[in-house]
């Protein structure tokens, strides 16, 4: 476009300058919205895969006997099974270490390589740098342990070493890396170094190629030399199993905010086009033709929306970089970013949306005879209801309404313009199902959080001390002997005789055999009353005495047995018969968990009791002083704290609240240029009403009131969808992550809430509202009165 046509569309662009800067807006919250959900949805969509890909990661991880095989052997073993590729070998051992709060954190494998860079399981460094003199180490950013930082110290065998950096390995071949002559130096008798050598094969895509290639390199070493192989299929699995509750709660956000988008822009720029009939009909009457109409309409769209989208790509990155982070952190990926096609992808689909939306009604206006379209935009409303059969109707229905004669004059205005009404009510209920949405999905994860973690819900843990209980208790330094663990019935006693104790049960874990099932599990047992220790049950009922057993429903589906059947247990030399008597919410990922009672095995101890105190105690001055009462007996006593959420409920919450604070920010900016266009169309009805007497405040209400009954609508019909939208998501979750979900996790909206929800809608639409109201009140009326 050239000339004349470039000056109308310049014209057009500045004349408008509120329905130009909504428009811009509209489309850079929309398109920011859609950069993030898109980039989240990538990066949930098989994240293991991805990152697996990039890192060239290891199929087979093997670990090999050092004294039956040498390292120049093992750099060879690849050729003859059948390898892609291969590295290694790396000095590997066990480490056991203290952290400078006297915690002992789980054990971890300490695997020795020179950098990171490798054929084979190439790491991404996220932190500080690579270990590269004594005494330093590299932490996996995928480590289930205490959240360390870099410079942070730790003592293993005597030896000070210190954190220098955080790695990604996809493999998970390593929980922390050193320097191999670390390695060694770390070795002691009880844990020796083995050797490790990570593999790719052309065909690992199912356990039997994994089986085949295993049997291959096995036939490749002296016998005896393999001592261990991990598959990468385990790995993938336990990650997929993590990312795969995401994608349903991304999807539904996705098409909320796409459906939206589209219904906003839509109308923007309908609403537009289409107030400007008059000034097509005078530029058909200078001699524009109608296809250069049609492309002076479409432009004067497009400028402000390149801006916006333009903006929204910048913005939706910059807003996806922290999510992002978060996500790597909960899936232990590498390095994630935007996908460059999605920055590509949005763009163009939002440029195409708003022209479709612009060419519609400037194709309408192009065929317009140049007389009918100066009539159209010029020719004064008659009648009560404007020349509007249905808006006459509300006017007269609105009119019999004990309410000031500017608020019925306001909800009657809703009716002059269906189609743009309809446009805005769909704005607004898409806004309030995503907010209804979202409040039940940030209180189903914090529900999920809570249930899965009831060791926190008592004040105080008591420790009875011992190898067996690791991961936050006080150790004595290294080098010093270990303390015999306490006799369990005297801590019990000191509880009991502790001042300000309300209740307490005793817990412990140990490994356990059960009939029908391979391997073994992992069996929590219970003295005392544990209900409010109990996990959230999906059906049946916690445990109530001894002869009970409450299992994970993969425990039922993989030993085909339901409530009230019985099995065979057998935790260390003792057997017992247990009837199932509950199906519990199972939070224990691969690991089979079953929950029964320590009376079925007597010559096992509780390892830790839980401690609720009685009202008004604090939990800390009473730790304090059981711990001084126990301490000589060998064990110890402190005040639980509320436990950090899971970085993976974090992610989602997060997701939730930006997303929608996006698509109630779009919903308000539609109902903003709705108004707008109303509010321009009767200018000069307002200024007879000032003309008469209508107050600025009334003029407000008036406003105001022309959008209250779409809000009240939107919230009645977006509350439900949001509910609806809630039920149909949350299970699906559930289900890809592998469980069932108990109803306290499922059944967490209230009615005071439902209630507030549903005036969200109506907060929307006042919002959206308040601006276009305070212009309309502030316009002079001699202003208002010349203005047609």
């Amino acid at each position: 476009m050239t000339g004349p046509l470039v000056r109308v569309v310049r014209s057009g662009v500045g004349r408008r300058r509120v329905q130009t800067l909504v428009i811009a807006v509209a489309t850079m919250m929309a398109v920011a919205a859609a950069v993030v959900a898109g980039s989240l949805m990538v990066v949930s969509n098989a994240p293991f895969d991805h990152a697996f890909a990039a890192q060239h990661g290891a199929h087979l991880i093997a670990e090999f006997d050092p004294a039956k095989v040498g390292a120049r052997q093992l750099g060879v073993t690849g050729k003859p099974a059948g390898a892609t590729a291969s590295a290694g070998p790396y000095p590997t051992t066990i480490l056991r270490v203290t952290d400078s709060a006297g915690r002992r954190p789980p054990a971890m494998t300490l695997v020795g390589r020179t950098g990171p860079r490798a054929a084979v399981d190439d790491l991404d460094l996220t932190a500080g740098r690579w270990a590269r003199r004594p005494g330093e180490i590299v932490l996996s950013s995928a480590y289930q342990g205490p959240a360390f930082r870099v410079g942070d110290t730790l003592t293993a065998s005597g030896t000070a070493l210190t954190v220098v950096g955080f790695a990604t390995s996809a493999s998970r071949s390593a929980d922390v890396w050193a320097t191999p002559a670390q390695v060694r130096a770390l070795a002691t008798k009880d844990t020796p170094v083995s050797s490790q050598m990570l593999y790719r094969f052309a065909s690992a895509g199912s356990k039997g190629d994994i089986a085949a290639d295993r049997g291959k390199l096995l036939a490749a070493v002296p016998s005896g030399a393999l001592l261990g192989t991990r598959s990468y299929l385990d790995t993938k699995r336990a990650a997929d199993q993590g990312a795969a509750p995401t994608i349903p709660f991304l999807v539904a956000f996705g098409v909320l905010g796409i459906v939206m988008s589209v219904i906003i822009v839509g109308s923007v720029i309908s609403g537009a086009v289409g107030t400007g009939l008059r000034r097509i009909g005078i530029l058909k009457a200078i001699g524009f033709t109608p296809g250069e109409v049609v492309r002076a309409y479409v432009a004067q769209a497009l400028v402000p929306a390149g801006v916006g989208i333009a903006l929204g790509v910048v913005l939706g990155n910059l807003l996806a970089v922290p999510l992002l982070d978060d996500t790597e952190q909960a899936y232990g990926t590498a390095s994630l970013s935007v996908a460059w096609w999605v920055d590509v992808l949005v763009p163009v689909g939002a440029l195409l949306v708003v022209g479709v939306a612009a060419l519609v009604p400037a194709l309408r206006a192009g065929r317009l005879r140049t007389v009918e379209a100066i009539a159209v935009g010029r020719a004064p409303r008659t009648g009560r209801g404007g020349g509007n059969p249905l808006r006459a109707r509300a006017h007269r229905a609105a009119g019999r309404l004990p309410l000031p004669r500017a608020v019925t004059y306001g909800l009657a205005g809703t009716f002059a313009h269906p189609v743009r009404a309809l446009a805005m009510l769909l704005a607004v209920a898409f806004g309030t199902t995503a907010a209804t949405f979202a409040v039940g999905l940030t209180s189903s994860l914090n529900e999920v959080s809570a249930v899965q973690d009831p060791e926190n819900r008592s004040a105080v843990t008591v420790f009875t001390g011992g190898p067996s209980v690791a991961g936050g208790e006080h150790v004595p330094a290294p080098g010093t002997p270990e303390p015999e663990p306490a006799d369990p019935a005297k801590v019990s006693a000191a509880i009991e005789a502790q001042t300000g104790t309300a209740s307490y049960y005793g817990k412990g874990q140990q490994d356990a055999t059960v009939t029908g099932v391979s391997g073994t599990v992992r069996a929590t047992l219970y003295q005392g009353d544990s209900t409010r220790g109990g996990y959230a049950m999906i059906s049946g009922h916690w445990l109530t005495g001894a002869g009970q057993v409450v299992v994970p429903g993969r425990f039922l589906d993989s030993t085909g047995t339901g409530i009230g059947d019985s099995v065979r247990v057998r935790v260390g030399k003792e057997t017992a018969t247990l009837k199932i008597v509950g199906e519990d919410f199972d939070t224990s990922g691969d690991e089979l968990e079953i929950q029964a009672n320590l009376a079925d095995f007597p010559a096992t101890g509780p390892q830790m009791f839980l401690v609720d105190v009685k009202p008004g105690v604090a939990p800390a001055a009473y730790a304090e002083k059981l711990a001084a009462r126990i301490e000589p007996l060998g064990a110890d006593a402190r005040a639980n704290a509320p436990s950090e959420r899971d970085n993976f409920v974090l992610v989602l919450n997060t997701m939730a609240v930006l997303l929608t604070l996006m698509l109630v920010t779009v919903a308000g900016l539609g109902v903003l240029n709705s108004v707008v266009l109303d509010t321009r169309e009767r200018v000069h009805d307002l200024g007879v009403c000032k003309a008469l007497g209508m107050s600025p405040r009334q003029t407000v209400s008036l406003v105001l009131a022309s959008v209250a009954g779409i809000g009240l609508l939107g919230g009645l019909v977006g509350v439900p969808a949001g509910y609806a939208l809630h039920g149909f998501v949350l299970p699906v979750m559930g289900h890809a992550a592998g469980t069932e979900l108990p109803r306290s996790v499922l059944d967490v909206y209230e009615t005071p809430h439902l209630v507030l929800l549903g005036l969200a809608g109506l907060a929307i639409a006042l919002l959206g509202a308040l601006l276009p109201a305070g212009w309309a009140a502030g316009a002079r009326t001699a202003t208002a009165l010349r203005t047609e």
